[in-house]
């Protein structure tokens, strides 16, 4: 599917496949960025081709906030009616002396939470922080509810490694068509949002 976003702040072009392989193709300027997303592509075998140019000689967010934006929202139309797949995903990732988990629900309704280190600092042009704002329009716009926990560590590459390697792995989780389930919505109440 692809979709486009254009703002005075930046403008995006992407391509998502969520039943892909992990196949990915970024050019945004900001190479921690793709670095990140490289990660979800994946271990979340989400195929992503990403084109964006924004607004870096101020900063990053714009950029980070609106690619959140526009894969969130691609990703919620592609699930359409949500019909057999898992719903939820949890995953616990190692990375070296870092320990973190994820969890998600894409029931329709939003809730975003992390829990652990401050995320400060800087990684070239990219400002450390963007990664929860990044991660919190991703869940606002993908109607889901994301759950972050950084249970420890230290080295601040290894704990951005280890969030985004968890939510690819968790999502993947949660977009998994459940063959025992044929091809039932996931709720009670017979709809999901």
């Amino acid at each position: 599917m692809k979709e486009e976003r254009k703002t005075s702040e930046t403008d995006i072009k992407l391509s998502l496949n969520i039943r892909g392989t992990g196949n990915y193709k970024f050019d945004t300027q900001i190479p921690f960025f793709e670095h990140m997303l490289s990660h979800v592509s994946k271990h979340g075998l989400l195929d992503i081709d990403l084109w964006l140019r924004g607004d870096i000689e101020i900063d990053c967010h714009h950029s980070v906030e609106d690619t959140a934006i526009l894969l969130g929202s691609t990703l919620h139309k592609q699930l359409g009616d949500k019909a057999g797949i898992r719903r939820y995903g949890h995953y616990t990732l190692p990375m070296d002396e870092v320990l973190t988990t994820v969890a998600v629900d894409l029931g329709g309704r939003y809730y975003y939470k992390y829990t652990g280190p401050e995320l400060a600092g800087k990684f070239g042009i990219y400002d450390a922080e963007l990664s929860l704002e990044f991660l919190q329009k991703f869940a606002l716009n993908a109607k889901m509810n994301l759950h972050v926990h950084v249970h420890y560590g230290e080295n601040r590459h290894h704990i951005h490694e280890s969030i985004f390697k968890a939510f690819g792995k968790a999502l993947r989780m949660a977009i998994e068509i459940d063959p025992a389930a044929g091809g039932a919505i996931p709720s009670t109440k017979g709809v999901l949002e």
